[in-house]
């Protein structure tokens, strides 16, 4: 297949060989074939994924002003469980949005939580950089004249609206 005059073609579906006219794959490609790919140091990178200092003293912390919430000291999670620990953590808050709404009467109406990724720039790999819930309450105020006015509009135009044809 040709589009735009360039070749859908490599010789032995691996990278282009060396010259026009050697069809021989690259086995300069991977200096260690038998190694473990996050072992071996990437282009543009100063360490592998497994010596990464980076990674190793980052830490995380909780930023809002919920107390009852971890994390707020800042302590290290390890790069393959942050991604659960993150999530967890902001499930803490979902829960006390929920918390609070019951004992405040009110209602949940939203509560979304987003989980942020980024790059180690020293090692390139991903890692769950934090998270950010929102939550959207709902209160009901019995004592607010506007409150009362609505329930009766909404009383008088709902009145009759349901009819027991059985009695």
């Amino acid at each position: 297949m040709m589009i735009g005059a360039v070749s859908g073609y490599y010789p032995n579906n691996s990278m282009y060989a060396n010259s026009i006219n050697n069809n021989s794959a690259r086995t300069d490609f991977n200096p260690k074939p038998n190694a473990n790919p996050d072992e071996i140091k990437k282009a543009g990178r100063r360490s592998s994924p497994e010596e990464c200092e980076t990674c190793k003293h980052r830490k995380y912390q909780d930023g809002s002003d919920e107390a009852n919430v971890s994390f707020k000291a800042a302590s290290h999670i390890s790069p393959e469980s942050a991604g659960a620990r993150v999530r967890a953590h902001e499930g803490e808050h979902v829960a006390n949005a929920y918390k609070e709404a019951a004992q405040k009467n009110g209602k949940v109406v939203r509560a979304s939580v987003s989980i942020h990724t980024a790059i180690c720039p020293e090692c390139g790999r991903t890692y769950v950089a934090g998270g950010t819930t929102n939550t959207m309450i709902k209160y009901t105020n019995e004592e607010n004249p506007y409150v009362k006015e609505q329930k009766s509009r909404d009383a008088a135009a709902f009145r009759g609206a349901n009819i027991d044809y059985a009695a």
